[in-house]
């Protein structure tokens, strides 16, 4: 592949992952990739060692190489994730149980594009050669090689389920990420945040109103419902990173990502549990979304619940240890056949494509319930 020169290079990389990924254009239509930056909440950098100095708007202004070093990774990981969920996701297109659901998907997937889309720009445009490699390096990846930079976005999404599984709770933490980022001291990228976060709030509806609509038609068995759930919310979990973190500390020292809360904190930033926190507060809200849809399932029926947050984790202290979604330690023989058990399957998935040809088994859309 060649070498980028200019941002215009760029976009005939992007387009032509468009077309490797095989992915429908007619689905994007007339949409205008382009990159779009909001107002800033402030002038000054907010937190950290440069809290009160005037925020940076190149590359130049910022002191230290290795802040501008964390600052290249911090963008390079955010855009890897918007490629990936399409490329995990382009496959649903010919089984959209309602047109509503497929200009959904549609719209999720563009607006996903247009966020990569984004990030790239900053990186092409502030970050010099490095940041054109990075670009490049990005339409280069693919999710179903499985060498995306996270490993939530190297996992497959092979049904509608799956999907509205995967935007209730994976791209539910891209709006945690998205907020703290909102906080960067570097302007460009905290001002990219702003548009990127009203998109985002979309694909967060898509999920939940998804799953809503599904657990109200009574036709997919709960205990499927949780399968996607306990295989989507570890990885979610699993992206806030590690404890006790020194990446995230530093990030915040040098007034690159913020807090979620930042503009509430009244307290001191705790910042050697900086992931811990944040991650908290994540928990905090799904199990307020699962309470939700146990609101709709009847009382003689199995209740949704989150697993247990040592269960299935890639990363931290529990990272490959065999405990259950309950949290019970396990042998690892034991381990694996409860893998089998409460991951989803080919059994589930062939469950699952026979109540699809039914197509009653998600309610439509209630007029004025999404938009």
């Amino acid at each position: 592949m060649a070498k980028i020169a200019t941002f215009d290079d760029w976009v005939d990389l992007f387009h032509e992952w468009q077309k490797d990924i095989g992915y429908d254009a007619k689905l994007l239509g007339d949409y205008q990739f382009e990159a779009k930056f909001g107002d800033l909440k402030t002038q000054e950098v907010e937190f950290g060692d440069y809290a009160g100095r005037r925020k940076w708007e190149g590359l130049r202004e910022i002191p230290d190489q290795r802040i501008q070093d964390a600052l290249l990774h911090l963008i390079t990981y955010q855009g890897d994730t918007e490629f990936a969920s399409v490329e995990q996701q382009r496959n649903l297109v010919d089984t959209a149980p309602t047109d509503y659901d497929l200009q959904s998907l549609a719209k999720v997937n563009r607006e996903e594009m247009r966020h990569g889309f984004q990030m790239c720009y900053l990186l092409v445009n502030h970050f010099g050669t490095p940041g054109k490699i990075e670009a490049q390096k990005m339409m280069e990846r693919r999710a179903y090689k499985k060498n995306r930079l996270l490993g939530a976005f190297n996992g497959d999404v092979n049904n509608w389920l799956d999907f509205f599984a995967y935007t209730q709770f994976v791209d539910r933490d891209g709006k945690y990420q998205l907020t703290m980022l909102s906080h960067s001291g570097f302007a460009p990228l905290a001002r990219s945040m702003m548009a990127m976060l009203k998109e985002e709030y979309y694909h967060l509806l898509t999920g939940h109103t998804g799953l809503l609509r599904i657990v109200k038609a009574g036709k997919i068995p709960v205990e499927i419902v949780q399968k996607y759930m306990n295989k989507w919310i570890p990885m979610s979990v699993d992206l806030f990173g590690t404890d006790h973190s020194s990446t995230a500390h530093w990030a915040y020292v040098w007034g690159l990502k913020g807090r979620y809360d930042e503009a509430q904190g009244k307290e001191a930033a705790d910042k050697e549990r900086l992931n811990e926190a944040a991650r908290a507060l994540y928990v905090q809200e799904i199990s307020g979304l699962v309470a939700a849809l146990n609101k709709e399932i009847p009382a003689d029926r199995p209740k949704l619940f989150i697993p247990d947050p040592k269960f299935r984790r890639g990363i931290g202290e529990y990272a490959g240890k065999p405990y259950s979604v309950r949290g019970d330690l396990l042998s690892p023989e034991a381990y694996e056949r409860h893998l089998h058990e409460v991951l989803p399957g080919p059994e589930d998935e062939a469950r699952l494509s026979a109540v699809f040809k039914e197509r009653d088994w998600i309610l439509p859309v209630e007029r004025g319930s999404a938009s």
